[in-house]
């Protein structure tokens, strides 16, 4: 595999096997021996290598002290605090630092890489924390205590259990490294807790995006809505790409409805039905630019110094400053969003005894409330949603003591986007929650055979609702099943 894409990062991580090729280590090994022998051969002063670090550059170590100036820069950078990264995050993280580490730039030495992939086989998690990074001289504080086991410190997730991972190490008899020159800077500049955040972020847009079409016209549908706004005259006079691919689907989904194509007393829809393609759209080209940057920066080195053997050059700059991510994250943050935000109001438009659907989808409303609360829900999210949405990458905060005057706030944007598609996630099951209830008004019509089998399926799940019952498990439950179901392949 000479290119990490999200696809391919996605099947990484559901193998559980990293194989590290015989090339790559040979690359590692060149880095780390040029750089050892330069040094000792020359006698220059190396950034982080024989110097402190950040404002402290201007301090000379001498040579006794350089490995240990790597554990210390790990065991003082591990400063993170908040809430526990999520399992998957972690995998990726492992597998985004080694990746980064084969390009043979980074000066570490083989054994560090191979215990990194050692703990990705062997689900040997670090235990990272949320907050901590400014997203700028790499992830430092997540980072850190990603590679806090390494030197036998922190804790791991071992099993499904939290424990020391000293006590780790000696059960699965591993032993500490000793970390040589360079390594501890090298394990903490960049930006993989950003990168990994991303790529779990922009598999599931893409999937969002289909999710929302698919529900749309299951909603349409289910609305008594016109397909006609979905014409491809209608986009051919508009060409934006995301716009073209919504309405193709839109189109395939309501294929051979007869719902779809009975005549209607109406002649437009409101903008949340009719405009889809449009908002949509808009959504899926942000999404596909944002996932070109992420895997421009998976297939990027973000360490520093950065080492060159074959040129002679130790060159220290900035390819950890998160920016590209940070506006990106941004970006992506608020066209997922827009997903929810029009998704929300079908759902309000469901539920208000339209088109001939009884009001808030209930056989008996008064006496039942039926579904006037889940769209308060899908309301409150939506609004959450839009605070979420406020850009991390306009601020920055000067660190270091001047040294690190400007930085992205990249890793905020990342945990920020995260939470934004769980709460998409959960709008987008809403309204198919609302519309299969809606749907089922219409019976013995049907809908198309695509949107018949899917709501077979879902049936399986989440019943039709007679009467007023506690709804949270049918929505989770709904959301949950969005994350992993099958989708209509078209």
């Amino acid at each position: 595999m000479d290119r990490l894409t999200i696809a391919n990062l996605s099947e990484l991580l559901g193998s559980g096997n990293l194989d590290i090729w015989k090339s790559s280590l040979e690359k590692i090994e060149r880095s780390s021996t040029y750089l050892e022998e330069r040094l000792g051969r020359t006698k220059e002063t190396v950034y982080g290598v024989n110097t402190g670090f950040g404002s402290l550059s201007n301090i000379r170590i001498e040579d006794e002290g350089v490995e240990e100036l790597q554990s210390n820069l790990i065991l003082s950078h591990a400063c993170g605090t908040g809430k526990r990264v999520p399992d998957n995050i972690v995998r990726a993280m492992l597998c985004l630092k080694v990746w980064n580490m084969l390009y043979g730039n980074s000066g570490v030495q083989k054994e560090t890489v191979l215990r990194l992939v050692d703990h990705f086989n062997n689900d040997v998690l670090p235990v990272i924390y949320t907050q901590g990074s400014l997203g700028a001289s790499g992830d430092l504080a997540p980072l850190a205590h990603l590679c806090l086991p390494l030197i036998g410190e922190g804790n791991v997730i071992l099993a499904g259990k939290e424990v020391p991972s000293k006590d780790a190490l000696e059960f699965l008899g591993w032993k500490p490294l000793q970390l040589k020159m360079k390594e501890g800077l090298a394990l903490l500049n960049g930006t993989q807790f950003m990168s990994a955040y991303g790529a779990y972020s922009v598999f599931h847009a893409e999937r969002l995006g289909l999710i929302a079409d698919l529900i749309g016209a299951i909603a349409l549908d289910a609305y008594g809505g016109l397909t006609a706004p979905f014409d491809p005259s209608v986009h051919a006079v508009r060409p934006h790409p995301g716009q073209i691919e919504s309405a193709r689907r839109l189109r395939t989904f309501l294929e051979e409805s007869p719902l779809a194509n009975e005549a209607k007393d109406h002649i437009q829809d409101p903008y949340s039905f009719r405009c889809m393609p449009q908002v949509h759209g808009a959504s899926l080209d942000a999404i596909e630019h944002v996932k070109q940057v992420v895997e421009r920066e998976l297939n990027s080195v973000s360490d520093n110094p950065l080492i060159f053997p074959e040129e002679d050059k130790i060159i220290s700059a900035g390819n950890f400053h998160g920016q590209p991510l940070a506006i990106n994250y941004d970006y992506l943050s608020i066209a997922l969003a827009e997903l929810a935000n029009i998704s929300e109001r079908r759902t309000f438009q469901l539920i208000m005894g339209k088109n001939g659907l009884p009001v808030y989808l209930v056989k008996k409303p008064g006496l039942h409330s039926g579904f006037m609360i889940p769209q308060y829900t899908s309301a409150g999210i939506v609004s959450q949603n839009k605070q979420l949405c406020s850009p991390a990458s306009v601020d920055s905060i000067v660190s270091s003591n001047g040294q690190e005057d400007h930085v992205s706030m990249g890793a905020n944007a990342a945990t920020k986007l995260y939470e934004v598609v769980e709460n998409v996630y959960q709008v987008l099951a809403i309204e198919l929650f609302t519309a299969a209830q809606a749907l089922d008004f219409r019976r013995p019509k049907k809908s198309s055979p695509v949107i018949e089998s899917f709501i077979e399926e879902y049936r399986k799940l989440v019943p039709f609702l007679h009467e007023d019952e506690q709804m949270h498990p049918h929505m989770v439950n709904t959301k949950n099943w969005l994350m992993t179901v099958e989708l209509p392949n078209v």
